[in-house]
């Protein structure tokens, strides 16, 4: 997983190579999209999320912070230069209305990460990788490029 931040647009992302991409609005540190989000309740009469032994991420409950996810569509791996590139879709959901002065990213339906595959990665002390969000021309997209820190 991969945490990076559009200072322009005030987003934080999350990137999970190979299954999605999560935009949210705002800033949430990264110790905190580190932990994998709560998508489960408890199916019995007590509802406390306290009695999984989890060490998840509650979901927010205010509808600004709720995460747009892409999923996963497609990837290229380029030899000529040695980089792979990703495409991510827009999960399209019904998100409930904000009224935060903050940009919306209902207008990104595509996100593509670009990153360059490091073999030895699995030899090294586990990291993660930094993501950086490049600025583009293409309409309805996001570009992000994963690599080392």
């Amino acid at each position: 997983q991969s945490i990076c931040y559009d200072p322009a647009r005030n987003w934080t992302v999350s990137v999970s190579w190979g299954y999605a991409v999560q935009i949210i609005r705002g800033w949430i540190p990264a110790h905190e999209m580190e932990r994998p989000a709560r998508t489960f309740y408890n199916w019995g009469k007590n509802k406390d999320p306290r009695l999984f032994s989890f060490n998840t991420r509650p979901w927010s409950k205010h509808p600004c912070e709720e995460p747009y996810v892409y999923f996963f569509n497609n990837v290229v791996m380029n030899t000529a230069n040695n980089v792979s590139w990703s495409e991510y879709m827009l999960h399209r959901n019904n998100h409930t209305d904000c009224f935060w002065k903050v940009e919306t990213p209902e207008k990104i339906s595509r996100v593509e990460v670009y990153k360059i595959p490091n073999p030895h990665k699995w030899d090294q002390a586990p990291r993660r990788d930094c993501c950086r969000v490049l600025p583009t021309e293409k309409e309805g997209t996001m570009v992000i490029d994963v690599g080392e820190c």
